[in-house]
């Protein structure tokens, strides 16, 4: 466990090192933000009882995901490991003594949580002072308060183990391109990264709910935001533990696979 904490806080450490990008990234994300917000305001000055869920917890929903971008978004995934099993590199990898998807793993989440870091607290604090409808308030109890931050750990694991089975499954590919654009374009779609999920259609959003990509970002920002609460919200919390073991066992035995049938050329 040592030597995985070791690559987690040297990868964490290097991550923080990126300065002038945060901040290029927080005036890029409060603009989005600000942006998608009043997209939204407009349609609720319309009809604000047609939707299901009131504009103060749209607002919640997007500063929050503004602010935890780097954790949750699916196209944030490592060039390093998508080189490297490329052009043969991750040989060096398998070297070494240790478990690879356990190396991979912990780099993946030290890399995610070094830029969500550096950008989430300039965002939430801005987003705190704005006036309502467009800012952002406290949780609605100390209970959601707890479940949102279960649900943040457990969505930040699913969201990493997702994309070690793409790592994985680029190993039975020429290119990893057309799979990692095909996932991506699932997860924007169906984790809330562009609608949040309760606007989607009734019969829709039960299935949805149901799939591992609702199990990332979606189920602690509606908490959060007071949108689901109670024995609804434990339920997500614990689908979200289910699809984390599920994912990474799957992961696991995709990259043992792969290893299994590797073949090193050269001398």
């Amino acid at each position: 466990m040592r030597k995985y904490l070791s690559f987690f806080r040297l990868r964490f450490s290097m991550g923080l090192q990126y300065r002038a990008a945060a901040a290029a990234g927080i005036v890029t994300q409060f603009a989005w933000g600000g942006m998608e917000i009043l997209v939204y305001r407009a349609f609720y000055r319309a009809d604000a009882a047609a939707f299901p869920m009131t504009m103060q917890q749209v607002s919640a929903y997007i500063w929050l995901q503004q602010a935890f971008l780097a954790l949750f978004m699916s196209w944030m995934m490592e060039n390093e490991i998508f080189d490297g099993i490329r052009n043969g590199n991750v040989v060096y990898e398998l070297c070494r003594p240790v478990d690879l998807y356990a190396m991979w793993f912990s780099r993946s989440m030290a890399n995610r949580l070094s830029k969500a870091v550096l950008r989430c607290f300039p965002i939430l604090l801005i987003a705190a002072i704005l006036p309502d409808p467009y800012g952002m308030g406290l949780p609605v109890s100390v209970s959601a308060a707890g479940l949102f931050l279960v649900g943040m750990t457990l969505g930040l694991i699913v969201t990493v183990a997702f994309c070690m089975l793409v790592y994985g499954f680029t190993f039975f590919t020429i290119s990893p391109d057309g799979l990692r654009i095909f996932c991506v374009s699932a997860v924007e779609l169906l984790a809330g990264e562009i609608l949040p999920l309760p606007f989607f259609p009734d019969g829709l959003r039960r299935i949805v709910e149901l799939l591992p990509f609702a199990s990332m970002q979606n189920v602690p920002l509606r908490i959060y935001s007071g949108n689901i609460s109670g024995t609804e919200a434990i339920r997500a919390v614990g689908l979200q533990a289910f699809w984390a073991a599920a994912l990474i066992l799957a992961g696991r035995a995709v990259l043992n696979k792969a290893c299994s049938r590797m073949t090193i050329q050269g001398g």
